[in-house]
């Protein structure tokens, strides 16, 4: 790998171990993906929720930052595990808080902002066209490759710490033209009309494409997506078939028109309304019996959080709600006295938590959920694999059913 003088000096040790670490890392994740140099980021986004990490990985970090590591450029995290101001009620463990307690003070003393969110392109200083940045959360990595036009590839939790202890990352993948052009091209003939429908179109997609590799993109839309829309689009991609960047024909930044993609030169696939209903079907029916209603995967915006209070205001449940939102949001959306509407109901709302990465599973078993109901089609395709029994509903259908109990 061709390097340059400053990345031969923090190869050599002479910047210190960390930064020798972290380029060492880097070189040898690159050589896997056959990268010539390494690419300059702006910015790095870390997973590092408790559950993930675990002990070794925060006493990693801790013997990093015990060596004076620090980030070179501005860096965030993906959501945490627990939520400190409310996670005995969850049943989650001391020893659960405990890892995530550690992991920010670690992160903290290696200058990490802890954001503690899956939707920075909503909230914190959302990449440009072209800005190659190394982002972990698979939910970011398609809105600011597909949306915003940036350039990243999944970065796992040690690469996105490498990327931001020496501004750098290799240079393959989505970080090169030739990987953002259309493999796959789609064509949609039910248009989505909500949130939820929006997700289904993305997971169906994902699906077909199926391939980190693989870049789907998709015309026939006849409305342009809102940032929430495209966000429940892209996380369901990513969560169902790998896909870290897509394209909508005369919409996102890359795709003028399909032939701006290469699309022109590919076989039209269709996507049918049958298609959107077989994948709804597989996730739950009319009179199913819910133990508990989640709002997550990705966390919600401002305006959801508005929608949500709107729906739940002056309603009782029969099956409790938990909705999880970044800490930004979270402030605005207290000030607003959305927070306040929807926790005057019974349901809770969780600050910089997602939860799918909150100990799901042991969230689950301390509290007997199995049925559990959402409007994200991401968040429905993983608990399957955390002892869930997921549904998947409207917002407003999700609503409805926690207050007899039963999805209607």
């Amino acid at each position: 790998m061709k390097l340059t003088d400053e990345e031969q000096a923090m190869l050599a040790g002479e910047m210190g171990e960390p930064k020798r670490w972290a380029i060492d890392h880097q070189i040898k994740v690159g050589g896997m993906f056959d990268a010539a140099d390494l690419v300059p980021v702006s910015q790095a986004h870390m997973m590092a929720d408790p559950e993930s990490v675990g002990d070794a990985g925060v006493s990693f970090m801790e013997d990093l930052a015990d060596e004076g590591a620090r980030v070179a450029i501005p860096m965030i995290t993906d959501p945490r595990g627990v939520d400190l101001n409310y996670y005995r009620p969850l049943g989650q463990t001391e020893e659960m808080a405990d890892i995530d307690r550690r992991t920010i003070a670690a992160c903290e003393r290696m200058g990490i902002l802890m954001t503690n969110t899956c939707v920075n392109y909503q909230t914190i200083m959302p990449p440009v066209l072209g800005d190659h940045v190394a982002y972990g959360d698979t939910g970011v990595v398609i809105y600011s490759n597909s949306v915003c036009g940036a350039r990243s590839n999944f970065e796992g939790g040690p690469s996105a710490l490498a990327a931001g202890l020496t501004g750098r990352t290799p240079h393959y993948g989505l970080h090169l033209d030739e990987h953002r052009r259309a493999t796959r091209r789609f064509v949609v003939r039910e248009q989505p009309r909500e949130l939820t429908d929006w997700g289904v179109l993305g997971a169906v997609a994902g699906k077909m494409a199926g391939s980190y590799w693989a870049v789907p993109v998709i015309e026939g839309l006849e409305v342009v997506p809102t940032s929430d829309e495209m966000k429940h689009l892209g996380a369901a991609m990513a969560s169902y078939g790998s896909t870290p960047l897509f394209h909508l024909a005369g919409i996102t930044p890359e795709a003028r028109t399909v032939a701006d993609v290469g699309g022109d030169k590919l076989q039209a696939e269709e996507i049918s309304k049958a298609d959107l209903d077989a994948l709804r079907s597989s996730f739950g029916a009319k009179g199913d019996k819910i133990d508990v209603v989640v709002f997550a995967a990705p966390q919600l915006s401002l305006v959801e959080m508005q929608q949500v209070a709107g729906l739940v205001d002056g309603k009782s449940f029969k099956a409790p709600i938990l909705v999880c939102t970044s800490p930004q949001v979270y402030a605005d959306a207290s000030r607003m006295k959305f927070v306040e509407t929807i926790e005057a109901t019974g349901a809770k709302v969780l600050e910089g938590t997602c939860y799918y990465n909150q100990y799901a599973r042991e969230v689950g078993e301390a509290n007997g959920w199995k049925r559990l109901l959402s409007n994200s089609a991401k968040i429905v395709n993983i608990l399957g694999g955390y002892g869930y029994q997921p549904a998947l509903a409207s917002m407003e259908q999700c609503v409805a059913s926690a207050v007899v109990g039963e999805i209607v």
